[in-house]
């Protein structure tokens, strides 16, 4: 997809702040710290439009950019954080449960991992979470550029053991740095719109 325009619209934390669209979305889920906000700014061609900060934990509402205006990138918060209380991850928790499991206009949801390590126990539960809702997932694998091409198959392999990965599930080797996947990534979400 070429992309000509894509704008933040609205930070949301209840339905009724989502925008009033029948446009398909697709969530964007991750550790914090994987790489989220550089994988939407490369894949929508801006240098700063998603923040990307060296403080994990920064997004804490649903975050929607109009693409084209065709679709939305929906950024949920980062899991796995420890530095904020049990009290704000279990808010943000309920917030992402209800957004992925209530809204009509979901496509799928973008799970993004580090190649470079093998999944989280909260990768796997994010990932098991998606499959018990039957949601269409889409791992991205970042960093691609930080691993010699020559272990990226053992990388990938282990991460699609650790996550138990579904055959029909895409997996996408990435890259923010050099734009590698970006365009497979493009093929695979407009085969859902």
């Amino acid at each position: 997809m070429k992309v000509t325009s894509s704008e933040i619209i609205i930070s949301a934390v209840k339905p009724d702040q989502y925008p009033d669209t029948d446009i398909p979305e697709f969530a964007l889920a991750g550790r914090s710290n994987v790489g989220k906000s550089s994988f939407i700014n490369k894949m929508l061609n801006r240098k700063g439009l998603a923040r990307i900060s060296s403080k994990p934990g920064k997004t804490q509402t649903l975050n929607f950019y109009l693409i084209n205006e065709i679709l939305h990138f929906v950024d949920v918060p980062g899991y796995g954080y420890a530095k904020v209380s049990k009290t704000e991850r279990e808010a943000w928790g309920k917030m992402i449960e209800t957004y992925i499991t209530k809204r009509d206009q979901l496509r799928a949801v973008v799970m993004i991992v580090d190649l470079r390590h093998p999944p989280s126990v909260d990768d796997r539960m994010m990932y098991n979470f998606l499959k018990h809702f039957e949601i269409p997932c889409v791992v991205i694998a970042t960093k691609a550029d930080k691993i010699p091409k020559g272990k990226w198959q053992k990388h990938l392999k282990v991460t699609k053991e650790t996550l138990d990965l579904d055959a029909n599930d895409e997996i996408v080797l990435f890259s923010s740095e050099t734009g590698l996947g970006k365009d497979q990534a493009w093929a695979i979400l407009e085969s859902y719109m």
